[in-house]
This record gives C-alpha cells, sequence and structure tokens, in this order.
C-alpha cells in the first residue's frame, strides 16, 4: 500500500504570483534570486541543489515565473510543477491549510505599525492572565532584536515581551527561567481564544535562555486558530490511516487529525523524516515542514545562509529518497515566499514548487489544493476541498 511523504520547505517560493502587485510583491522571487545571487556574487559559486533540481525544481521555477535560475537546470526525472494561492494572505496557516485542501474563508487580522500597537483591552488581558503590573514590547519588532532590546527589563519587572509582525500572530517572549516554561505556555493558551475570535491566525509562545547573549530555544509553541473545515490530515485519519507530523505542523493544524509529532530544529527533523520513511506504516501520510528557510533566512534578509540551508537540505535529502518504497510518494513544496533579496522582511506572495519523487510528468500550473486531491488520489481515500489531482 502506497505511503506520501509531503514536506515543506517554509517560504521556498518560486516567484510568478498572478496577484503579487497587490501584496507589494511584484517581481519577488525566492529560488531564482538566490539563486542568481550565488552566480553572480558567493565565493563558492552558483547553487547546488543536484537532487531537487532533478525532480524538476529548477523547471518549476521557470515554469512559475519564466526565470532561469542558475545552477537549477537539470532535465526533469520527477512530477513537476507550481502552484498558485487563492487565500487572502501569505502567511503560514493560509498556506499550509490550502495545501490541505481547505482555502481561507477569511481575512486575517493584523495588528497597525504603530508603537504602541496592541488595544488596550488586549493589553489588560494580558495582565491580567500573566499577572503582571504591565507588558513589555507592544510593537511591530524582529523576535531577536526584541529580546536583545527588552531583556533586561524582562529580567528586573517579569514582565512579558509582547510583539507582532507584518503576519497575524502575537507573539510573547520570555525566559524559560525567570518567567518560566510553563507558565509562558498557560499564557499563550488563556489568550488564544480571545486572539482566535479576532481573527489572529496564531499566538506563539517564544521561550529564550541566556543571560546575555540571548538564545531562542527550540521550545516555540504556536497556538494556532483551528482549521474550519476539514483538510487532508482529517480524511487521512478518518480513513483510518496514520497521520505524523514532523516540525510545527501540529501546531499549524491545532493537532486535528495528526496521530503523532516530532519536534526539534531542521537538522533533526530530517533524522525525523529519515525515521518516516524506514518506519512508517503503509497508506500512511508524514506531513513535514522545515522552517529555517523562514525563520533564519528569509526574514532576515540572508541570501548566503538561505542558499547555504538549501544546499544542507538537498544533500541531506538524497540518501532518505534512496530508502523510499517502490510506491512511496515524497512531495517537496512550499507555503508561500520570503525572497531574502526582496525590500523589507516579510513574506512575499509567490507561486510555489510542486515536485514529486516516485512519480514522473509535467503536472503544470496547479492550485495549492490541488496538492491535498492528489495525495489523497494516491493513498486511495476520499477527496478533501476544491482541488484536483494534477496527474
Amino acid at each position: 500500500m502506497s505511503r506520501v511523504f509531503l514536506v515543506v520547505l517554509d517560504s521556498v517560493g518560486c516567484g510568478g504570483a498572478p496577484d503579487a502587485a497587490a501584496f507589494g510583491d511584484e517581481g519577488a522571487n525566492t529560488l531564482a534570486h538566490i539563486a542568481e545571487w550565488c552566480a553572480s556574487k558567493r565565493q563558492a559559486g552558483p547553487l547546488q541543489m543536484p537532487h531537487l533540481d532533478r525532480l524538476g525544481l529548477g523547471a518549476a521555477v521557470k515554469l512559475a515565473s519564466g526565470a532561469t535560475a542558475p545552477g537549477l537546470g537539470a532535465a526533469p526525472e520527477g512530477l513537476w510543477g507550481a502552484a498558485t494561492e487563492v487565500s487572502p494572505g501569505k502567511d503560514t496557516p493560509s498556506g499550509h491549510w490550502e495545501l490541505a485542501g481547505l482555502p481561507v474563508p477569511w481575512d486575517w487580522h493584523y495588528f497597525p505599525d504603530t508603537d504602541p500597537c496592541f488595544p488596550p483591552d488586549l493589553v489588560d488581558l494580558v495582565k491580567e492572565k500573566a499577572g503582571t503590573d504591565g507588558i513589555l514590547g507592544n510593537r511591530h519588532a524582529s523576535g531577536t532584536l526584541i529580546i536583545e532590546e527588552e531583556a533586561e527589563a524582562h529580567r528586573s519587572s517579569g514582565w512579558p515581551i509582547c510583539y507582532t509582525s507584518v503576519d497575524s500572530v502575537f507573539q510573547i517572549a520570555a525566559h524559560e527561567e525567570w518567567f518560566g516554561l510553563d507558565r509562558l505556555y498557560t499564557l499563550c493558551e488563556a489568550l488564544a481564544p480571545t486572539l482566535h475570535d479576532m481573527r489572529v491566525g496564531r499566538v506563539i509562545a517564544r521561550p529564550f535562555i541566556g543571560d546575555g547573549p540571548w538564545q531562542r530555544t527550540a521550545n516555540r509553541k504556536d497556538y494556532a486558530i483551528e482549521p474550519p473545515g476539514p483538510t487532508l490530515c482529517d480524511v487521512v485519519q478518518g480513513a483510518g490511516r496514520r497521520v505524523h507530523a514532523i516540525g510545527k505542523i501540529g501546531d499549524i493544524f491545532s493537532m486535528r487529525g495528526i496521530d503523532t509529532v516530532a519536534k526539534g530544529p531542521d537538522a533533526m527533523l530530517m533524522d525525523h523524516l529519515a525515521d518516516a520513511v524506514r518506519d512508517m506504516p503503509d497508506g500512511s501520510l508524514t506531513f513535514a515542514n522545515f522552517v529555517e528557510f523562514d525563520s533564519l533566512y528569509g526574514h532576515r534578509r540572508d541570501p548566503e545562509g538561505y542558499a547555504g540551508h538549501l544546499e544542507w537540505f538537498d544533500a541531506a535529502i538524497g540518501p532518505i529518497l534512496a530508502d523510499m518504497r517502490g510506491e512511496d510518494l515524497m512531495v517537496f513544496t512550499a507555503d508561500h515566499g520570503n525572497d531574502p533579496t526582496f525590500r523589507g522582511t516579510d513574506h512575499t506572495r509567490e507561486r510555489v514548487p510542486v515536485i514529486c519523487a516516485g512519480a514522473r510528468g509535467e503536472a503544470g500550473l496547479i492550485a495549492f489544493a490541488d496538492v491535498a486531491a492528489y495525495v489523497c488520489k494516491w493513498l486511495g481515500v476520499p477527496s478533501v476541498g476544491p482541488g484536483k489531482p494534477f496527474a
């Protein structure tokens, strides 16, 4: 019986979104611009991703945007295409839900880029739930930078550091020892219903440690709004199959339709993916997210670091692909873009590559929701959402 491994390379877009201009992202192209940067500016030379390129990565970039990515020119040997999003956002939940067959039916709430940015009643609720006289932050900020700016005040006051971004998020940073990890989780969980009612997509616990310099830990936890309808995870689990989540997938789907979870930094997630290929039973779905492309390199506008992580991923995936069974399918895609050569620090509205090991052919330009339909067809379970199988 077939198995499917759906692997999201967080933010690895390939340009060409027809509505990019409406998001201020016309011309953004994460993969093509990284490849161009490597070819023209990197001492190590062109981007090297032979495993994914052979599956069709370079061809997907060209299909999506018309751009040629230097170093990605192999003749495709897998099933390849590029997907277009219809949900009115360029955020993590929108991308993942739509890949799982559920386009987002509403507009998310975003906090204004003002100082302060949170409404007084929300601040009062945080203070009440945290048991403090105030909060720190209360502005748009980089997660690492705001910790540097507020950590000493956090130490002396005990107040949580609250901030947001251009995404629909409410984030709370707190020291694992001074504030307490369990206390941070309890606070985020208590605030989540109110923020979800506001259509804020995620409340995110951002724990850190240290005594200057500070270091964020792998104990991040997302409290995401629950999907408002069935997703790929629901229908696979409902068919009596096992659904295994790697990375932050469990958080994104509020653990609905998911049996087991494995977390950690990306290097550990690659080990978890190798374990899944070795151990997951027939008929199962493994749904993985590798977040560090986005969190460490895209938002920080670091094309060199992003390129290195792409090459690390490609090298590490080679032995895993070789261990796949005869009826397995592994799909590589993304949830949005985050072009590290583009202005600002925000996600970028882009098409995303869809390349598959275990199948061959050209899928063409497809919809995000078509990915869920194809996975359902491969697994032999009822289809979900508006998508259609692309092969």
